[in-house]
């Protein structure tokens, strides 16, 4: 049986007021899972379980984003927003032809993001891209895109072509490995100097070939992207972290936040932690 750890020693790394996770998942009794998804994680953990690790991390606000074991039902997430208020902004799955009227429903509920996830079991794939950075744009809204960053130069056409603030997730998920001085690394820098993407720091362990504690490869990229655009990184624990099988391949959250936001200057924290969030998905000033 997974056991998830809720609570222990505190994070040594100093978390500033407003400090927001903007990549959890979510799921709740009573919304099932839907056909084309992986299932609902075993033990479904729900908000109880997350305001724990937030008093525990030291965490102020967050953004739920729909997980891809509800496809493109966002039921589920508009319930969640409702309960947690105004501390929490949603990503939604949604396509080119959503109506309006969803659109207006999906906002006024607290969604201010759109789901792109082009890996197995993702609702909303790049061919997408398109008409849900459309709606995206015409609501105001952040469209939160996850693929295998390995093929980013194939997509570059369709990534600069994004008229909405969007966010490349899971730090590129390089999945076949990459450096620093990677040609697909200096794409990724091309299309953060373009103004409108961010980089996220989330689920390092998904893409990282070096593995924990330490993440070195996953460390030398994030730590470069940190140098160069540090207002353009956004920062997520990842909960519930849903591929970890076993309570021994659980990460520690604390220890996982202090790794993490250790590869950013203290001098940035603010930013990468209040401001970047508050600006991409409507937070008010702490």
């Amino acid at each position: 049986m997974l056991v998830r750890k809720l609570s222990g020693e505190a994070p040594r790394t100093p978390m500033p007021r407003g400090a927001t996770d903007t990549q959890i998942h979510l799921y709740l009794d009573g919304f099932p899972a839907q056909p084309g998804g992986p299932p609902i994680p075993a033990g479904t953990p729900g908000i109880d379980e997350y305001r724990q690790v937030m008093n525990w991390l030291g965490i102020d606000r967050l953004v739920v984003t729909i997980g891809n074991a509800y496809q493109r039902d966002n039921s589920c997430l508009l319930e969640c927003l409702r309960r947690l208020g105004d501390i929490a902004r949603g990503v939604a799955a949604i396509t080119g032809e959503t109506s309006a009227a969803d659109m207006r429903r999906l906002t006024d509920g607290g969604v201010r993001g759109a789901r792109i996830m082009d890996l197995p079991g993702g609702a909303v794939g790049l061919d997408e891209l398109s008409g849900v950075d459309a709606r995206a744009a015409e609501f105001d809204w952040v469209v939160a895109v996850q693929f295998d960053g390995s093929h980013i130069l194939d997509h570059m056409a369709a990534l600069t072509a994004i008229r909405s603030n969007w966010i490349l997730d899971h730090h590129g998920k390089f999945l076949s490995g990459i450096a620093p001085h990677d040609p697909r690394i200096y794409a990724v820098k091309r299309l953060i100097d373009k103004g409108n993407c961010w980089f996220k720091f989330a689920g390092c362990y998904e893409s990282s070939r070096t593995s924990g504690p330490d993440y070195e490869d996953i460390a030398a990229v994030a730590r470069d992207i940190a140098a160069t655009a540090p207002e353009r990184i956004v920062w997520g624990t990842n909960w519930p972290h849903n591929l970890a099988a076993t309570t021994d391949a659980y990460p520690d959250d604390a220890v996982l936040l202090d790794t993490v936001l250790g590869w950013i200057p203290d001098r940035h924290h603010q930013a990468v932690l209040v401001d970047n969030p508050a600006k991409l998905f409507g937070f008010q000033a702490p």
